[in-house]
């Protein structure tokens, strides 16, 4: 089996979001929907009738058009808009017959899909792989009626909106679907598509969306049972219990109300007792979808902005008044714990307001969850993966049980009341007290009376594990050297924020060392939130501030040896960046012997935003990367060169995918991007032994041409401009001509070779001049303190 070509049906946000996803991935994909029945004002001004081409197309094109609009951006970059293909349900189904794949995103409506499916059925190839995103209809249903081999072909794929950054992807078989489609769409799903695959039985809204939407509405419940306000709930239930930012309200503004009612309506019309009290929506929220406060799409809804205030709902007048936080002793206490486990367990046996209200929310999802278990899916790591992947909590139900002790939260539920399933009273009496179990960083799960080994894709790595099992070769403060098996190390940072300091710099210099005398190559990787936000500013400010010059200089020589070292190093070199990786972040990337991004890499050379230019050679490594992409034997315009580099340093310009980096010559084309962000460090470390096994050899140091005199006042000339223009300060103008300094290469004539040591030093003496600025300073002071640059 494979996937050549897809075909996505219905461009709505969810059809073409998935559609830009594919196309995210490399794979050509025709998008189609209706042909409008009547034209718009703008159609019979030019003209067109309902037979014209552009009528046709139209509802899809406004689909495509809202793809490069859209934020956060559906394509990870607007290229791959060249893979999507456009047309109609009535020109264009025939061409599902060059498809692989077809998966069909219309209306939820059973008899709407099932009319869709038999079309399908008629045009499709033999062997085609086709699926459904409904979002909770029964997947068996649809299939009624078809051909064998439509039916052996068949199944739910549930993407989460939106498709591109949501990782879960909920498979869902039919009696019918054959196992080895089963088998080679979730292996699919995760090495191509990049998502944590959860196989689903076909029962109403799956997994995620039928926990989630009960604990979303059982904290509503509880809310008005307890005399909360909104912002009280949001204050509690967000990243103080792990959970999401938006925390709930919030994420119900986002989601929107009404398609929030009616994932809970798919539930509540197919259950029954108890179960359908939890499911029926409060009246309130129905007068607000009456009303049209659905949330952010909106304007307003469970919380409504008025220029920078932000107020919440009163669900009882329906009028809006200034956001509460709840106070509480607990939530202090939970506030000095550490890790989610232990502020979880701060905050639910508390005998206060927020304890109380937090009890009343977990113990009864974490029950129903358990009651669920063999109904929604075969076993426990299926759902607490999916409420990860799916909702954003950082513990699924099962961990959170286990976080706050199985055999202490059972005692309270049942002095209580509250029915717990037997099968967990069953774990408890034969001496199980907790869900997971992890011995010699091997990691097991409870089932039907024993533990069984947490299964996983061969190319997900923990580095925590990793070292529960093999140990550490060597640590600091800032940074770790692991083995990471078949003669690979890595060297991992745990600053905080993952911050550069002198501990790291240490660090890079002692893995290079050994792996030159005992290892094939090494990966710089971690998996804290972001790879790397920069340098440690607070250590760069204070000594600033004793005008304790001599030793910035020190560590900043110190960092830029050691780049040079990454650069050339004996063997292969490969970093892992993620998420955010930002100034030093990026310099650590630049000299590598190969880059191996997550997807979701947010890269660029940011210190003009607290008054610096790069310190670590990265003015110098972007400017060769941009050389290094000149075609051999072509004579180029260098200025042009300088000029990009300047303007994408002086603009402080961060990709917004790993592919907009390979846009902005942070990657080049032999640098590797990974769809799937659990599989970068294996990915990583395959690229070094691929390195190691074709015979790597360091790069030779060359001389590098640059512009000169005649090049710095060109750079300068833009710059100049702005500030005339009042675009940029006085003091962003003189950032600015130290970093055209820099990258012309001094005063020296046009197209003179230079070497990289005389960059650096042209770039350090830069750094430390700026450093040494009040402006500067009052920048790095202001970033620390607010997160955000000053513009001063």
């Amino acid at each position: 089996m494979r996937i050549k070509k897809a075909a996505v049906l219905g461009s709505g946000v969810m059809g073409s979001g998935i559609a830009a996803h594919l196309a995210n991935v490399g794979i050509p994909t025709l998008l189609l929907d209706i042909v409008p029945k009547e034209l718009t004002a703008e159609e019979q001004a030019k003209g067109w009738t309902l037979e014209h081409k552009q009528v046709r197309n139209r509802i899809v094109n406004q689909a495509v058009e809202r793809l490069l609009k859209q934020k956060p951006a559906p394509l990870m970059s607007k290229a791959n808009l060249a893979l999507i293909e456009v047309g109609n349900f009535e020109d264009d189904f025939h061409r599902l017959a060059e498809c692989d794949w077809i998966i069909e995103v219309v209306v939820e409506r059973l008899d709407v899909k099932k009319s869709v499916f038999e079309k399908v059925d008629e045009v499709r190839k033999q062997g085609s792989i086709v699926s459904s995103n409904t979002s909770g209809i029964s997947i068996e249903a649809m299939a009624e009626g078809r051909s064998e081999d439509f039916k052996k072909h068949f199944l739910g794929t549930h993407f989460f909106n939106p498709p591109r950054y949501l990782k879960l992807l909920e498979v869902i078989p039919t009696k019918h679907t054959d196992p080895a489609v089963v088998a080679f769409m979730k292996q699919f799903g995760e090495n191509v598509l990049g998502k944590g695959v959860v196989l689903a039985k076909d029962t109403p809204n799956f997994i995620a969306n039928r926990i989630g939407t009960y604990g979303l509405l059982v904290t509503v419940r509880e809310m008005m049972k307890g005399g909360y306000s909104v912002g009280e709930v949001d204050s509690v239930t967000g990243p103080l219990i792990g959970r999401p930012k938006s925390a709930t309200f919030r994420t119900l503004d986002v989601v929107g109300l009404d398609t929030f009612i009616h994932v809970a309506n798919n539930v509540f019309e197919k259950v029954e007792g108890e179960e359908k009290e939890v499911f029926a929506v409060p009246s309130f929220m129905k007068t607000m979808v009456e009303k049209g406060w659905l949330g952010s799409k909106s304007g307003q809804g469970f919380f409504y902005k008025k220029g920078k205030d932000i107020f919440e709902l009163n669900y009882e007048t329906l009028e809006y008044e200034p956001t509460k936080k709840l106070k509480a002793p607990s939530v202090e206490m939970s506030k000095q714990a550490k890790g989610t486990a232990n502020k979880l367990k701060a905050l639910v046996y508390a005998n206060d307001r927020a304890g109380q209200l937090l009890w009343n929310i977990l113990s009864p999802t974490l029950l129903y969850s358990a009651e669920l278990l063999g109904e929604i899916a075969d076993d426990i790591v299926a759902i607490d993966r999916a409420m990860k992947w799916g909702f954003g909590w950082e513990l699924g139900p099962f961990e959170t049980w286990d976080a706050i002790g199985v055999k202490q939260s059972v005692e309270k539920m049942k002095a209580e009341g509250r029915q717990v399933p037997s099968w967990v009273e069953d774990m408890l009496a034969s001496g199980h007290e907790t869900f997971y179990k992890r011995e010699h960083g091997r990691v097991s799960y409870y089932d039907r009376g024993q533990y069984k080994p947490v299964e996983e894709n061969e190319k997900v790595i923990h580095i925590q594990r990793l070292k529960e099992q093999k140990g550490v070769i060597k640590k600091n403060s800032g940074a770790s050297l692991i083995d990471l098996g078949d003669d690979v190390a890595l060297l991992e940072f745990h600053s905080p924020n993952n911050a550069i300091g002198f501990d790291i710099v240490q660090m890079i210099n002692y893995a290079l060392e050994e792996v030159d005398r005992n290892y094939k190559g090494l990966v710089i990787g971690n998996q804290g939130k972001n790879f790397c936000v920069g340098a440690n500013l607070a250590m760069i400010l204070m000594e600033a501030q004793d005008d304790n010059y001599f030793e910035i200089e020190m560590v900043v020589r110190q960092f830029q040896q050691a780049m040079m070292n990454i650069k050339y190093s004996s063997k292969p070199v490969v970093v892992a960046p993620f998420a955010m990786t930002l100034g030093g972040g990026t310099e650590i990337c630049l000299p590598a012997s190969r880059i191996q991004a997550a997807a979701e890499t947010y890269m660029g050379l940011v210190e003009v935003g607290v008054g610096l230019i790069p310190g670590g050679g990265g003015n110098k490594e972007l400017y060769i990367k941009h050389l290094s992409g000149m075609p051999n034997g072509v004579e180029f315009d260098l200025q042009k060169v300088a000029n990009k580099v300047f303007e994408t340093i002086a603009m402080a310009k961060v990709s917004t995918s790993a592919a907009e980096a390979r846009e902005l010559n942070f990657l080049n084309a032999q640098d590797g991007i990974s769809i799937n962000s659990d599989h970068l460090i294996y990915d990583a470390k395959q690229a070094v032994l691929a390195l190691y096994e074709s015979g790597y050899k360091p790069p030779v140091r060359k001389k590098i041409p640059v512009v000169g005199e005649t090049g710095y006042a060109t750079l300068l000339l833009g710059a100049q401009g702005m500030y005339h223009s009042g675009y940029i300060s006085e003091h962003d103008l003189k950032i600015a001509k130290k970093l055209a300094y820099v990258i012309a290469g001094g005063s020296v004539p046009y197209g003179t070779e230079v070497d990289e040591q005389y960059l650096l030093d042209l770039e350090r003496e830069a750094f430390l001049s700026l450093v040494g600025e009040p402006k500067t300073q009052a920048r790095m002071q202001h970033m620390l303190l607010k997160g955000k640059p000053l513009r001063n």
